[in-house]
């Protein structure tokens, strides 16, 4: 059986992926299928952090949109963060996944409060660990909790599931003829000015060499895929090999 090439990683899914066709919440088929990739790598022997975001429940963009104050709009995308990570957290125990859900605002009832150390011994443990309510702060996207989280759990790398199979020069759902990078560098996201991640999140991991690979969480198999080392969807490094 091949082993795999990461030791801890740290995944990034969308809260849109949880609505599945449905148009908003949480699908339980879709949950299902994420619990069961994940525990597949977990079986692996992998330590796994999760960063999920919260757009199925609450659009901090759309309330601005509405009226709502910009800060107060960001502290409620953070909350939604916290329902999807339960949600998570408790079909991943269903299936004997041993997890702990640490939040970056402090709500003692139902998580503890982020705290590197304690997140690191947990998955040195062989617990996964899932980091709800972004980084704490407004104006922070959940793609910039995800690079500060890896980072301070020295995470190998930072696996971005999507609903696209990578890195496009322009949207492929809009443009048929986009065309796919297997490798780009920081800086390249950075000038083309490409929407994978924010730019306060690529900063973060160019300035750790923390790489992102950024793929189709759609797809089953894939997370396990890539953990074994296959080459699916778009890496983000610091220097694109063979340019």
């Amino acid at each position: 059986m091949s082993q795999p090439v990461y030791k801890r990683i740290l995944l990034k899914v969308s809260g849109e992926a949880l609505m599945g066709v449905q148009g908003y919440g949480i699908d339980p088929v879709v949950l299902d299928r994420f619990a069961d990739e994940i525990k597949e790598v977990h079986d692996l022997g992998v330590q796994i952090g999760i960063v999920i975001g919260g757009g199925n429940i609450f659009r901090g963009v759309d309330a601005v949109a509405n009226g709502i104050d910009k800060v107060v709009g960001d502290q409620m995308g953070m909350l939604a963060t916290v329902i999807n990570a339960l949600a998570l957290q408790n079909i991943l125990e269903k299936k004997g996944v041993m997890t702990r859900l640490q939040t970056a605002i402090v709500m003692e009832q139902i998580a503890e409060p982020f705290i590197r150390r304690r997140a690191i011994r947990h998955l040195e443990k062989g617990r996964v660990v899932i980091f709800a309510a972004g980084t704490g702060n407004p104006y922070f996207t959940t793609d910039t909790a995800a690079a500060l989280r890896a980072a301070e759990i020295g995470a190998d790398i930072i696996l971005k599931g999507t609903r696209v199979d990578g890195i496009y020069d322009s949207d492929p759902e809009k443009k048929p003829d986009a065309v796919k990078f297997e490798q780009i560098s920081y800086q390249d996201v950075l000038k083309l000015d490409l929407k994978v991640m924010d730019l306060t999140a690529i900063t973060l991991c160019r300035e750790n060499k923390l790489p992102i690979i950024v793929f189709n969480m759609n797809v089953p198999g894939n997370l396990k895929r890539i953990v074994l080392g296959e080459n699916i969807g778009s890496k983000i490094v610091d220097t694109v090999e063979n340019s």
